[in-house]
């Protein structure tokens, strides 16, 4: 059974409900990205809906997304994280980051992180090169 946790810091919220996903904040988030700008929206409301997602609210906004895509059994793919541009600077991607690290039921898995950028950011969670890219193949389909 999935376990919803709220994590609190002040005037921030970190929520695993998927009732708390405000869906407009998050396709407002993903068309400001170079990654997921042309995504569909369509496409991003199925993937939060088959996602473990970590909504960062401040008050009663959405200010931040991560999605987690796991089997909760021996792998997790880290993808679609954001902080609205106001709020950056303030800790919260790391604390965002934290909070995922710890959530329980994603203890012990090996995880996957594909980025463009703050490489630096993500090593301090434990997330390094591919040790044999020469393994790594990808299917990658492009909208």
């Amino acid at each position: 059974m999935e376990e919803f946790i709220a994590y609190r810091r002040g005037e921030f919220a970190v929520f695993t409900d998927p009732a708390k996903i405000d869906q407009g904040a998050v396709f407002r988030f993903m068309e400001d990205t170079f990654w997921a700008k042309r995504r569909p929206r369509e496409v991003t409301a199925r993937a939060l809906k088959n996602s473990l997602c970590f909504s960062l609210y401040h008050h009663e906004r959405q200010v931040g997304v991560a999605r987690v895509v796991t089997d909760y059994a021996t792998f997790a793919y880290l993808c679609d994280v954001y902080i609205e541009k106001a709020y950056r600077g303030q800790g919260l991607g790391r604390w965002l980051m934290e909070c995922i690290m710890a959530y329980s039921q994603l203890q012990n898995l090996s995880w996957c992180l594909l980025t463009g950028t703050n490489h630096d950011f993500y090593k301090q969670f434990g997330f390094r090169s591919l040790r044999k890219p020469q393994h790594y193949l990808e299917k990658r389909y492009t909208w």
